[in-house]
Protein backbone atom coordinates (compact mmCIF):
# COMPACT_ATOMS: atom_id res chain seq x y z
CA UNK A 1 0.00 0.00 0.00
CA UNK A 2 1.47 3.42 -0.91
CA UNK A 3 2.15 5.92 1.84
CA UNK A 4 -0.63 8.35 2.77
CA UNK A 5 1.49 11.26 1.63
CA UNK A 6 4.54 11.78 -0.51
CA UNK A 7 7.15 14.51 -0.64
CA UNK A 8 7.13 16.83 -3.63
CA UNK A 9 9.47 19.74 -4.07
CA UNK A 10 8.50 23.04 -5.60
CA UNK A 11 10.68 25.97 -6.59
CA UNK A 12 9.33 29.41 -5.75
CA UNK A 13 10.90 32.69 -6.66
CA UNK A 14 12.13 34.65 -3.67
CA UNK A 15 9.34 37.25 -3.83
CA UNK A 16 6.60 34.62 -3.68
CA UNK A 17 8.45 32.75 -0.94
CA UNK A 18 8.68 35.97 1.13
CA UNK A 19 4.99 36.71 0.56
CA UNK A 20 4.10 33.17 1.59
CA UNK A 21 6.16 33.48 4.76
CA UNK A 22 4.50 36.80 5.69
CA UNK A 23 1.07 35.30 5.14
CA UNK A 24 1.98 32.20 7.14
CA UNK A 25 3.21 34.39 10.00
CA UNK A 26 0.01 36.43 9.94
CA UNK A 27 -2.12 33.27 9.98
CA UNK A 28 -0.01 31.53 12.61
CA UNK A 29 0.56 28.67 10.19
CA UNK A 30 3.57 27.14 8.53
CA UNK A 31 4.19 27.93 4.85
CA UNK A 32 3.93 24.19 4.19
CA UNK A 33 0.34 24.18 5.49
CA UNK A 34 -0.60 27.15 3.28
CA UNK A 35 0.89 25.49 0.19
CA UNK A 36 -0.92 22.21 0.88
CA UNK A 37 -4.20 24.07 1.40
CA UNK A 38 -3.74 26.13 -1.76
CA UNK A 39 -3.02 23.02 -3.83
CA UNK A 40 -5.96 21.16 -2.30
CA UNK A 41 -8.35 24.02 -3.11
CA UNK A 42 -6.97 24.36 -6.64
CA UNK A 43 -7.36 20.65 -7.37
CA UNK A 44 -10.91 20.61 -5.97
CA UNK A 45 -11.89 23.64 -8.06
CA UNK A 46 -10.30 22.31 -11.23
CA UNK A 47 -11.88 18.87 -10.82
CA UNK A 48 -15.29 20.55 -10.56
CA UNK A 49 -14.50 22.68 -13.61
CA UNK A 50 -13.45 19.58 -15.54
CA UNK A 51 -16.61 17.71 -14.51
CA UNK A 52 -18.70 20.69 -15.70
CA UNK A 53 -16.83 20.69 -19.01
CA UNK A 54 -17.26 16.91 -19.38
CA UNK A 55 -21.02 17.21 -18.70
CA UNK A 56 -21.33 20.02 -21.25
CA UNK A 57 -19.41 18.00 -23.85
CA UNK A 58 -21.63 14.96 -23.21
CA UNK A 59 -24.79 17.09 -23.53
CA UNK A 60 -23.50 18.64 -26.77
CA UNK A 61 -22.65 15.23 -28.22
CA UNK A 62 -26.11 13.94 -27.27
CA UNK A 63 -27.75 16.97 -28.89
CA UNK A 64 -25.66 16.48 -32.02
CA UNK A 65 -26.75 12.83 -32.20
CA UNK A 66 -30.45 13.27 -31.39
CA UNK A 67 -31.37 16.90 -32.03
CA UNK A 68 -33.43 16.86 -28.82
CA UNK A 69 -33.38 20.14 -26.93
CA UNK A 70 -35.30 22.64 -24.80
CA UNK A 71 -35.14 26.33 -25.70
CA UNK A 72 -33.97 29.01 -23.31
CA UNK A 73 -37.42 30.58 -23.46
CA UNK A 74 -39.03 27.29 -22.42
CA UNK A 75 -36.66 26.94 -19.48
CA UNK A 76 -37.18 30.58 -18.43
CA UNK A 77 -40.98 30.17 -18.55
CA UNK A 78 -40.71 27.01 -16.46
CA UNK A 79 -38.40 28.65 -13.90
CA UNK A 80 -40.80 31.58 -13.51
CA UNK A 81 -43.38 29.14 -12.10
CA UNK A 82 -41.06 27.88 -9.37
CA UNK A 83 -42.33 28.69 -5.90
CA UNK A 84 -45.81 29.61 -7.17
CA UNK A 85 -49.11 27.80 -6.68
CA UNK A 86 -49.03 27.00 -10.41
CA UNK A 87 -45.56 25.41 -10.55
CA UNK A 88 -45.12 23.59 -13.85
CA UNK A 89 -43.29 20.36 -14.65
CA UNK A 90 -39.97 20.67 -16.45
CA UNK A 91 -40.26 21.16 -20.21
CA UNK A 92 -40.00 18.11 -22.45
CA UNK A 93 -37.14 17.83 -24.93
CA UNK A 94 -38.12 18.11 -28.59
CA UNK A 95 -36.54 18.55 -32.01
Amino acid sequence: MPPASATTSIKLDSKVKDRLQRLADARHRKPHWLMKEAIHQYVEREEKRQAFYDDARKAWDEYQATGLHVTGEEVAAWLETWGTDDEKASPVCHR
